[in-house]
């Protein structure tokens, strides 16, 4: 099953996170999660883990403040933007491919809405070259279009909103964390990576600029949303100067229509 309903109001709620843990994925250059019981049933009769980790983990929301300099904190982001109606976009993408103005203009998306991009890229979600080296991603003309709708926040399935190119996977700021990337990239599509994507990471700083949040690593039951409309929830913690912060996302839908909330019955 791809939802589970509530049995008090008939709501079905759809997983959109990846399961997050010790063994959650990290970003080329990036330590690893370190999780330990320090607190264990069998000495004390209760539990509890001390974590040490990076916040760039799993299904992440990403402020604006990551990227631009004296812009809002995940805690001066208004609360009613985590949550609200919005849409997940069937947008099939292959390596190294790009999500573009055009692919976007010819999705239904209306102006506030939360915008999910399901590539598909969440099937292969784990260490892996292929997962953070050939992921699709945005354009800088897309993330200008989707300013321009005014959507809530935009959340994608790939481990970055831009293609990997344009981050310090490639040759780029603190790059390359990836040290095959741009040469591989040059060979698969016989492209220049610097030519194609030789702003560093244009499409979130487009987004940061306009106060947008981000959410990256969507995952769970967001194929069963495919072209369908619904409302989303992703809050992240309250965190003063906070850059970024692993999220439970999840989405509801309403197929009797009574609360007034998307039927998730399609566009």
């Amino acid at each position: 099953m791809s939802f589970v309903t509530d049995p008090y109001n008939g709501l079905r709620y759809y997983e959109l996170s990846h399961v997050w843990g010790p063994d959650a994925p990290s970003y080329p250059g990036t330590e690893c999660v370190q999780a330990r019981r320090a607190v264990k049933h069998a000495a004390n009769g209760v539990l509890a883990w001390k974590l040490r980790m990076s916040m760039h983990t799993g299904t992440h929301m990403i402020a604006p403040l990551h990227s631009v300099q004296m812009t809002k904190d995940l805690a001066s982001i208004p609360p009613e933007t985590f949550f609200g109606n919005g849409i997940v976009l069937d947008m099939p993408k292959t390596s190294y491919e790009t999500i573009t103005e055009a692919d976007l203009k010819a999705a239904p998306i209306k102006d506030g809405d939360i915008v999910v991009i399901n590539t598909g890229w969440h099937h292969l979600y784990g260490d892996a070259l292929k997962y953070f080296g050939e992921a699709p991603g945005l354009t800088e003309c897309a993330a200008k279009y989707l300013v321009s709708k005014k959507v809530k926040f935009v959340a994608i399935d790939t481990p970055f909103l831009d293609h990997p190119c344009a981050t310090s996977m490639a040759p780029h700021r603190l790059g390359p964390q990836m040290k095959r990337l741009a040469a591989e990239y040059n060979a698969a599509t016989g492209k220049d990576w610097k030519v194609e994507h030789g702003k560093w990471n244009i499409a979130m700083k487009t987004m940061a600029e306009a106060g947008t949040p981000i959410v990256v690593q969507v995952g769970g039951d967001v194929d069963a949303l495919k072209g369908k409309r619904a409302t989303f929830a992703a809050t992240p913690w309250k965190l003063e100067k906070g850059d970024a912060c692993i999220v439970r996302m999840v989405a509801m839908t309403d197929p009797s229509g009574k609360l007034k909330i998307d039927d998730g019955k399609g566009v």
